[in-house]
């Protein structure tokens, strides 16, 4: 196992870190160690129920017994191509897994492929795509890993996975959103550049999805112009049957003792500087004995850097846990949660 995070002086700065861990250096940095290990990678439209399609790649090193598969769930305005979701592929493949990165709705470049808009309660569709990606790859075990929001739908997955017929193993989560409601104050009184950054970026996705569904998007830019919590509202009101922006926050909210009848194990990796997730709610998860939790010092918003060459501590957190309940199920044992 990977020991305690402990990062450089001149990393532990929270905003640093956050900042960093999204340079396109790194992303590069990503795609060079997938290159480095001969990974394939192929492209793949997953079609659920409704008609919706969502993309994802499958990875592989040729010639290379597969140890099972893993799942992996980007963040909010992230993608596939996210470094954290390239260097965390590397990792995995690096430990003789297959690797699947799917893309939620409208994340990458998928705002083609379905008319209605994402939003963070659509689990059903995910849960339903882990279901086609387990019967597409059969290497076992399954697993699931998540970062930010791609983490909190790895816990929900988790919970869902026995009722759905998947025959998941282990989910691992990365600063996941646990209590949007406290992620949304807290991006509102934080510093206003994480603000700022996410509003960008959906903005960009809704014009995106507009200028490709005219018919059926037809909000004009005052819409566009409110700030996040009134789009969120807009959005809540337009496109879900929720009573209200509260309402939504609580359908994916994991917080309290929301996951203490989880039947699939999970690790849970927090940073106490996290300026985008409130770590308040983590000892506050009320978590079965075979889980883990994980709060570090430091570590920003999925950054865990360890160095100047961008190398982070979360990838590598991410395939020694799984790579642990992998060995724990060819044992026949179950792994301790510490």
């Amino acid at each position: 196992m990977v020991g305690a995070y402990r990062p450089p002086r001149w990393l532990r700065n929270p905003h640093l870190q956050s900042v960093l861990s999204s340079m396109p250096l790194r992303r590069v940095a990503g795609q060079r160690a997938l290159q480095r290990l001969g990974a394939r990678t192929e492209e793949h439209i997953i079609e659920v129920e409704d008609g919706v399609r969502l993309q994802g790649f499958h990875s592989q090193v040729p010639g290379q017994a597969a140890r099972g598969l893993v799942l992996l769930l980007h963040g909010w305005e992230g993608s596939s191509e996210s470094s954290y979701m390239r260097h965390t592929a590397a990792a995995l493949l690096a430990k003789g897994f297959e690797v699947f990165r799917l893309n939620f709705r409208d994340h990458g470049d998928t705002h083609h492929l379905n008319e209605g808009l994402f939003h963070s309660c659509r689990l059903a569709e995910v849960v339903q795509a882990a279901a086609e990606v387990a019967r597409r790859f059969p290497a076992r075990p399954m697993m699931a890993a998540g970062y930010s929001l791609g983490g909190n739908f790895a816990l929900r997955l988790a919970l869902s996975a026995p009722a759905a017929g998947i025959p998941l193993l282990h989910a691992a989560a990365v600063c996941p959103a646990i209590d949007p409601s406290a992620v949304m104050r807290q991006l509102e009184s934080g510093p206003a550049f994480y603000n700022w950054y996410f509003m960008k970026k959906w903005r960009g996705s809704l014009q995106r999805k507009r200028a490709l569904f005219p018919q059926h998007h037809d909000f004009d830019d005052t819409v566009l112009a409110r700030d996040m919590r009134g789009l969120t509202h807009w959005l809540v009101e337009r496109h879900t049957t929720m009573g209200g922006v509260e309402d939504y926050f609580d359908g994916y909210a994991v917080a309290g003792e929301r996951l203490a009848g989880l039947q699939v194990p999970v690790s849970v990796l927090a940073s106490r500087d996290d300026p985008v997730i409130p770590v308040d709610g983590f000892p506050q998860l009320r978590l079965p004995a075979h889980s883990h939790l994980e709060i570090a010092d430091f570590g920003g918003h999925c950054g865990f850097l360890e160095g100047a060459d961008l190398r982070g501590y979360a990838e590598r957190w991410v395939a020694a846990r799984l790579e642990a309940a992998a060995g724990a199920e060819a044992r026949g044992t179950i792994p301790v949660s510490a």
